[in-house]
């Protein structure tokens, strides 16, 4: 850590940090709460945001994947296989991430 970062300014900033957020978070509250029923704009964001940005993930995951050379996408396509059949057989995102990560790292640590 830098010298001129004291406790006081790293407390500040998370105090910010955690007003800024809970603001953004009550904002939607404030705005759509009582029972009043959202713009079908944002029904339809809500419904396609998630779609998207997994899509966007897997994009993302993807793109330095090698497949002419050794290990040929092995690792990633064998990680990727995990956290679909997990997702499918357990419908818990949270448990398919966790293990896909740690079968893909276990694969490029110490099997490829």
């Amino acid at each position: 850590m830098p010298a001129d970062v004291t406790t006081e300014y790293l407390l500040l900033a998370t105090a910010i940090m955690f007003l800024v957020t809970f603001g953004l978070r009550s904002l939607v509250f404030l705005a759509f709460g009582g029972g009043r029923k959202p713009p079908q704009v944002i029904l339809y964001i809500g419904g396609v945001i998630s779609p998207a940005i997994i899509a966007a993930l897997i994009v993302y995951c993807f793109r330095n994947t090698t497949l002419l050379s050794r290990p040929h996408g092995l690792p990633e396509l064998l990680a990727t296989a995990t956290c679909v059949l997990l997702h499918l057989w357990k419908r818990n995102p949270l448990i398919s991430i966790i293990v896909s990560t740690i079968v893909y790292m276990i694969l490029v640590q110490r099997v490829f």
